[in-house]
């Protein structure tokens, strides 16, 4: 028993310390930060999942971050969400005007389902297609890893969908300010149709500075975050659903045996709660200022812990059609908001 005992205790003593994956995480998402600091248009997270890819299929990575890089891209990235929601302040979304509300819904719910129909369409697997329609829909690498939450989807797929909707967004940062002049958008319409299209808040930031700043980027802002409360009630539709066919054992036929998602991952309970404080005004400015920084510290270094899981010989057997569906998504969340500008959903700004 004792032998047995010291065998287990060598054992424990010679497993990694999550510390230094986290470590050489946050070591990353401090870099990034910084140069976001120095150039608001830099896409922060595109550079952190890059940084992470190139590592991986350049030299090797020691086997001694491998544990707190897991911790990164799961649990931290989750904190990064629950900060998320001391961003968004509901009363602030409707005092821009109900069309807002209106933009947000119609965006996130016909571009999702668009999403999943086109991925079904290109014989893209159901778990991939399911993360990038949450996260071109909604808000990026947040809303791929609420919906992974649910889905259980392999961390693979996970990086793969976060890259891909960093990279389609970060094309859309100077794409959309264009498309606001060649559209003839006032101020109004034109922070409408930015953050209603642009899939990251980051992204939204940098191109509503583009094209214009002042109104234009908070108008921009706010709707996005409009589109960013989505996230609840949409992680909850697809739980239930997933749940449903599950206990109808008409998902892969597991039957009962099969292990139910949460309706509601915990993290994003979290989330909401956030939320509400954000919406009762009752947080320092200050601190909302350092929770901003946090957040995005907090994700930027997951982005890199998922660029650590992207295996460049997977996404080659993946194919183009991720990026395509991507594009597609893209364009169908730009059509979805034109439309609903012309029907007259942009604010009237004073």
């Amino acid at each position: 028993m004792a032998q047995i005992q010291a065998q287990q205790s060598g054992n424990a003593a010679a497993k990694p310390s999550v510390w230094w994956g986290l470590g050489l995480a946050f070591a990353v998402g401090t870099v990034c930060i910084g140069l976001g600091a120095l150039n608001a248009s830099i896409p922060v997270m595109l550079i952190a999942i890059l940084l992470g890819a190139v590592w991986r299929n350049v030299a090797p990575v020691p086997a001694i971050f491998d544990p707190g890089i897991a911790v990164a891209a799961k649990r931290i990235l989750r904190l990064g969400v629950v900060l998320l929601g001391l961003q968004l302040s509901v009363t602030q979304v409707i005092g821009l005007g109900w069309g807002v509300v209106v933009v947000a819904v119609a965006a996130v719910a016909i571009t999702f389902v668009a999403t999943l129909w086109f991925g079904k369409a290109l014989g893209i697997e159901k778990d991939l297609r399911m993360l990038m329609a949450a996260g071109f829909s909604i808000c990026g690498a947040a809303a791929v890893a609420g919906m992974q939450g649910v889905t259980r989807a392999k961390q693979e797929l996970v990086a793969a969908a976060v890259a891909m909707v960093v990279v389609c967004g970060t094309l859309m940062i100077p794409l959309a300010p264009l498309l606001v002049r060649l559209l003839g958008y006032d101020d109004g319409a034109a922070g409408m149709f930015i953050g209603g299209t642009v899939h990251e808040v980051a992204q939204v930031v940098a191109a509503g500075g583009i094209a214009g700043g002042g109104v234009i980027l908070s108008t921009a802002v706010t709707v996005k975050l409009a589109r960013v409360l989505m996230l609840a009630p949409m992680i909850a539709a697809v739980s239930l659903g997933a749940r449903r066919a599950a206990g109808n054992g008409s998902d892969g036929g597991a039957g009962a045996d099969t292990k139910l998602p949460p309706i509601m991952p915990l993290f994003v309970l979290g989330f909401i709660v956030m939320v509400v404080i954000a919406s009762l005004h009752i947080v320092p400015q200050p601190v909302l200022d350092v929770a901003k920084i946090a957040q995005t510290f907090l994700l930027a270094s997951a982005m890199f812990a998922l660029g650590l899981g992207v295996h460049v010989k997977s996404l080659i057997k993946l194919g183009g059609r991720p990026l395509v569906l991507g594009a597609a998504s893209t364009v169908v969340i730009v059509l979805v908001v034109i439309v609903c500008i012309a029907l007259g959903a942009a604010p009237a700004l004073k």
